[in-house]
């Protein structure tokens, strides 16, 4: 922080506040706004066509789906709106479904973001607004009132600045160290978490526990011929053999091994002994999330001593942040890099097997990717499920968990005493969130209208010919 005393960061605090009011947080300037059906249909060009429509038809079938993939279209409505100038590393997509459990290093089971294919150093104010409006199509999508999905949003920007307030008279070592596992969930929600929502709480735990790679081993593969294979479920897993066109499993295995063995020099020495001690078994191509259908994603199995041992790793395609249009291109040259940095910047106990490599496809285009678990104690919450105390609950929790992730990275003195002690900025981002609320309901909208008028498709012939 340039050495300067808390005081004079602080100082810097207010003063920013006193520049950029809080209250002016709840703008949203739509003027010159590009149309959004054209940004998202612009990124089909980099993905993998056959997969397309898959992205399509999940973005059509509500407001929060289009939500959950439309980042780059709220990336450009944010970079219009104020900033009080203090930057940390951002998810880029904190959006409440991204946030979540999974198995530490250490094998407790933590709370945090889960999700860094955007991730850049930016305003914190854009995670922050953006989870504030994800709570707000949620709690639409399940029929609260618009007083409850107000007070969703109010509840997490609270939070957010009473955890931030918190972190700011914290140590560095302890802000670094803190983390929320789940005792800490328990804490956190105090004697708001009644006998009903613990049971659920404890229900969730225990099923989160249970996603490990035995389990996967069981859901995704078969013995075929005596040999351990990945189940085809085509188009949403594709094994690498039906992939193969000309190419023979010998060169698609050597493939896969140049890649592992890039992959492995990416981690520390010690990691690279134990991927190193695990063999190749088979691979296939998965779809997942919604946003992130249609980049090359790949599910690797591996087995240690047996077939009792496996390890399934997954290898995604890290294309450039959608920030990135608006925040220049960063730091990093290779984006898997960059996605993995953020997540070890933000998280507080990130996977052991996270790491990067850049490869040159078939076509002769070098993509970038990065690698970790496909499933590690891997759970969240059923959204559509929860009732209004249940969400502002866990609003609760992900705008803590943003704070400590924020404070991390950014200077949470100056941050804390700009979002000061009163509800100047909780309201301000409230205001925002409704707006943009109303905003994805229309952009759905005219999205799912072009998908059913096959625009897209359209746009993909195009593309073609060209």
């Amino acid at each position: 922080m340039g050495g300067r005393s808390p005081a004079e960061r602080e100082r810097a605090g207010r003063d920013a506040r006193s520049q950029v009011p809080p209250e002016g947080h709840g703008a949203l300037g739509t003027a010159g706004r590009p149309d959004p059906v054209r940004v998202l249909l612009d990124q089909d060009s980099s993905r993998v066509p056959e997969l397309v429509p898959i992205r399509h038809a999940r973005m059509a079938e509500s407001p929060f789906a289009f939500f959950r993939g439309s980042a780059a279209v709220m990336a450009g409505d944010l970079a219009g709106t104020p900033r009080s100038g203090f930057d940390v590393q951002l998810a880029g997509d904190a959006h409440l479904a991204n946030f979540g459990t999974f198995g530490s290093p250490e094998r407790t089971l933590v709370f945090d973001l889960n999700d860094f294919d955007e991730t850049a150093r930016g305003p914190w104010e854009w995670d922050l607004k953006r989870l504030a409006a994800s709570l707000v199509v949620a709690g639409r999508a399940n029929g609260f009132t618009e007083k409850q999905n107000r007070k969703l949003a109010v509840t997490a920007a609270r939070r957010y600045r009473d955890a931030m307030t918190s972190f700011a008279g914290m140590g560095n070592l302890a802000v670094w160290y803190a983390r929320m596992d789940v005792e800490g969930v328990r804490q956190q929600l105090g004697d708001e978490l009644d006998p009903r929502l613990r049971k659920r709480l404890d229900r969730s735990v225990d099923k989160a526990r249970t996603r490990d790679h035995l389990r996967s081993l069981d859901k995704l593969t078969e013995v075929h011929d005596g040999e351990r294979r990945i189940l085809a479920d085509p188009p949403l897993l594709v094994p690498v053999s039906h992939l193969a066109g000309d190419a023979s499993r010998e060169e698609i295995e050597s493939g896969v091994h140049d890649i592992l063995r890039d992959y492995v020099a990416s981690l520390r020495s010690d990691l690279r002994e134990l991927v190193g001690s695990y063999d190749f078994v088979d691979m296939a191509r998965k779809v997942v999330g919604v946003g992130s259908v249609g980049t090359r994603c790949w599910v690797v199995l591996l087995r240690g001593r047996d077939d009792d041992d496996p390890l399934f790793l997954q290898v995604k395609e890290a294309q450039a942040s959608v920030l990135s249009r608006h925040l220049g291109p960063g730091a990093y040259d290779n984006q898997g890099e960059r996605v993995v940095a953020g997540q070890r910047i933000m998280q507080a106990a990130s996977d052991v097997f996270l790491g990067w490599h850049r490869t040159t496809g078939l076509d002769g285009t070098a993509r970038d990717f990065y690698v970790r678990q496909l499933h590690d104690w891997k759970g969240s919450p059923d959204v559509e499920s929860l009732t209004p105390k249940g969400l502002r609950l866990y609003a609760r929790l992900c705008a803590w968990t943003l704070a400590r992730a924020h404070a991390r990275s950014g200077d949470r003195i100056a941050i804390a005493a700009y979002l000061g002690d009163d509800d100047r900025l909780p309201q301000a981002v409230a205001d925002f969130a409704t707006t943009y609320a109303d905003l994805t309901e229309q952009d759905h909208a005219a999205f799912a209208a072009a998908v059913a008028d096959g625009q897209p498709a359209r746009a993909a012939d195009d593309r073609t010919r060209r």
